[in-house]
């Protein structure tokens, strides 16, 4: 498997703090934390059998371990979740030992739902995501449409194979194992419907009808989906004063390749709506990753007027993109921009396509997406 130059730096942010570092598996956190920390952190994998069995039973048995590994600069716990009792003793050894922690982990649920001790402010957050084309050399943005980002199946010669084991895994470790939903037939119906309608204005009575569970059912599924990291809430951005906009949110999946082989798409076609979909749903994933690794606290949301206007991504209160897959761009393309500056509620307006020749109407400017991406990852965005 080739080896990837990722953008997350954790011995940076472990000099500032102890971390919390979330993500869905088959992201590269382990490799992650063996390529940086190496030689400066001793690893306690919770997925092998001894050890969770260990600290299952005794986990103040944690201080006794890491006493015999004092050369190490950090404690690194893969897949805290599974023993929360754990952070009992960590939180103590930060204040008594003050001991650096890593705590990694693919799925909140157990954390956030248990009462657990989340460190009171003692551990940062962190996330890792699949790979961004920032981090890809020789990027192929059709590759990356159809398969996604995961690392194992972006340079497999069987991507399709790669994204079906990760969905039975994901089914049978994570939602099986851990008791999460009590009838996973209508899960997978969920999770076909869910990816069919990736990045819609959600509607939890038609979802329910589709799947044939209830709607508060619907909800908590979606819930499930956010603990466990395979997605993400995009709520509307409610501040607007001359257009009556949508209140209900969209859902996005964490990946493009697992979006597309829940919704069985084994192809893309250019001038399609699925193409344009992808296209889309690739950008808020950059814009993401964007915001996570540097830190920045900026929401992101989008706004469709009530008579179908739509803005697809708004940062904060800051930038408004709307997203197009055409490689021509017409003056028609820049109406609902237009029509969301009239609000005067973000400073600048982006229209992001395929077409490869920059232009600018009043404050819009249109840029060709790796343009676009190269000036987002380089700060000149946000």
């Amino acid at each position: 498997m080739a080896v990837f130059e990722r953008l997350l730096n954790l011995p940076h942010l472990l000099q500032q703090k102890s971390f919390f570092l979330f993500g869905p598996r088959a992201t590269g956190k382990s490799f992650l934390i063996r390529q940086q920390l190496k030689e400066a952190a001793v690893v306690l994998n919770l997925l092998n059998h001894d050890t969770f069995v260990q600290l299952s039973l005794s986990p103040h048995a944690i201080e006794k371990f890491v006493e015999k590994h004092k050369d190490f600069r950090y404690i690194v716990i893969d897949e805290v979740q599974k023993i929360p009792a754990l952070l009992d003793e960590v939180h103590r050894l930060i204040e008594e030992r003050q001991w650096r922690f890593l705590l990694t982990g693919s799925s909140a649920r157990k954390l956030r739902r248990a009462n657990v001790n989340l460190l009171a402010g003692r551990a940062w957050e962190a996330r890792l995501f699949p790979l961004t084309s920032r981090e890809i050399p020789n990027f192929n943005l059709s590759h990356y449409l159809l398969v996604g980002g995961l690392p194992a199946v972006y340079t497999a010669q069987k991507p399709d194979e790669e994204l079906f084991a990760y969905v039975h895994t994901y089914l049978q470790e994570e939602i099986q194992a851990e008791a999460l939903v009590r009838k996973l037939p209508a899960f997978t119906r969920f999770l076909y419907f869910a990816a069919m309608t990736n990045g819609d204005i959600l509607n939890f009575a038609k979802m329910s009808s589709d799947v044939g569970v209830a709607a508060v059912t619907i909800r908590e599924y979606y819930q499930v989906l956010e603990d466990t990291f395979i997605g993400f809430m995009m709520p509307a951005y409610a501040r607007t004063n001359k257009r009556k906009a949508h209140s209900a949110g969209k859902f996005y999946f964490f990946d493009l390749g697992i979006r597309n082989i829940l919704a069985s798409i084994n192809s893309l076609s250019e001038k399609t709506d699925i193409y344009g979909q992808a296209f889309e749903h690739f950008i808020a994933l950059e814009i993401r990753a964007y915001l996570s690794y540097k830190r920045l606290r900026l929401p992101l949301s989008y706004w469709q007027s009530m008579s179908g206007y739509e803005v697809d991504i708004i940062i904060g209160d800051k930038v408004a993109v709307e997203v197009k897959s055409s490689k021509e761009i017409r003056d028609r393309d820049f109406k609902t921009l237009r029509l969301f500056s009239e609000e005067q509620a973000v400073e600048k307006y982006y229209l992001v396509s395929r077409c490869e020749f920059p232009m600018r109407e009043k404050n819009i400017d249109a840029l060709y997406w790796e343009d676009f991406l190269n000036k987002l990852w380089a700060g000149e965005i946000i």
